[in-house]
């Protein structure tokens, strides 16, 4: 019966992991974590992302480390992706659609063009779709490190009528979540590196296991917290559409400006995967600062669709980039992934 299914699920036209995202998110949608159940489920989440970067951080050389960080070019226009043509097209979006949407959306459209990348599952999805890990944990590292004063800075100079503040809450989180785990995994690399190396299957259910775990808690808070309530079937696609279109044109620009600067296919995938996203879980604390309570409701709902949009979207583009690589990497002579 098992092993039926199994086929059955084999061959339908959609990626198994984007039914387990999609199975997830109507848990969260049918029985969302509240009270003691929200304790557990972001207990689950940290303890998720720990571990993940604990493994990484045994499996990844110094060398490594050390390369992806020197990568400059790469760096570089992971930033430029993240707090330069992010913020030119929100803009863009609040200058042409101020007749047509609530003022708080449109300062909810901005806000989320100018928070940095997230950390968790842009790894994730680089490691899943085999692309350069050890550039990716350095992109997406710094760009949470910068963004903890990049973003408040543009917030007061693009939405001059907030009222920025600074946190050192999120550079706490970042060193005991990911940094401390991580060192911790190097510190351990030589005595179980090897097995790790052997025993890939661990990492890869870490690292999905982690994005479904961030999945379930996201919508689940979003459920209980009424965003997703506050506006009309239509006012929520329509938001959703916006979304879906900067990530489109984000990915889409990431991926030309790769190619057209002759980076590989491992750096373009930490590029894509990097440049692209934006975090909810940064985003989310920091708008209780930066903006008025009654607000932050409405002005983080751009934020909360765009993230759920990118881990689809995400998902599948990563399953389809491992499986590129994977038949490049089976053509004789090609050494990819040497």
């Amino acid at each position: 019966m098992i092993s039926t299914l199994r086929n059955m699920i084999a061959r339908l036209p959609i990626d198994p992991y984007l039914l387990l995202l999609i199975g997830t998110v109507g848990l969260a949608a049918l029985l969302p974590a509240q009270g003691s159940g929200k304790v557990i489920a972001d207990a689950a989440v940290n303890v998720a992302v720990a571990l993940l970067f604990f493994l990484y951080g045994a499996r990844l050389s110094p060398q490594a480390v050390w390369s992806g960080l020197a990568n400059w070019r790469l760096q570089g226009l992971t930033f430029a992706s993240t707090f330069i043509l992010f913020p030119l097209i929100g803009l863009a979006l609040q200058g042409t659609l101020r007749p047509f949407l609530p003022h708080d959306l449109l300062v909810g459209m901005l806000y989320l063009c100018l928070l940095p990348s997230t950390v968790q599952s842009s790894i994730a999805f680089t490691s899943i779709a085999r692309g350069n890990v050890p550039a990716a944990l350095c992109s997406a590292s710094v760009s949470n490190l910068l963004g903890v004063v990049i973003t408040p800075l543009l917030v007061s100079l693009l939405l001059p009528g907030s009222s920025v503040g600074f946190s050192t809450k999120a550079l706490e989180d970042i060193g005991m979540q990911i940094l401390l785990p991580f060192v911790v995994g190097q510190a351990a690399r030589p005595l179980i590196g090897d097995w790790l190396l052997r025993h890939r299957t661990l990492t890869s259910v870490v690292d999905r296991g982690s994005v479904l775990l961030v999945v379930y808690a996201a919508f689940s808070a979003g459920m209980v917290a009424g965003v997703w309530s506050q506006l009309s079937a239509w006012d929520l696609a329509v938001v959703l559409g916006l979304c879906l279109l900067v990530l489109a044109l984000v990915i889409g620009a990431t991926t030309w400006a790769s190619r057209r600067f002759g980076f590989d296919i491992p750096d373009e995938i930490a590029i894509v995967f990097c440049g692209s996203k934006k975090s909810m879980a940064g985003g989310l604390p920091m708008a209780t600062i930066l903006f008025p309570g009654h607000a932050v409701g409405m002005i983080v709902l751009p934020l909360m669709l765009f993230h759920q949009a990118q881990l689809f979207v995400c998902a599948t583009l990563a399953r389809r980039y491992g499986a590129r690589d994977q038949q490049a990497a089976a053509m004789p002579g090609n050494a990819l992934n040497a």
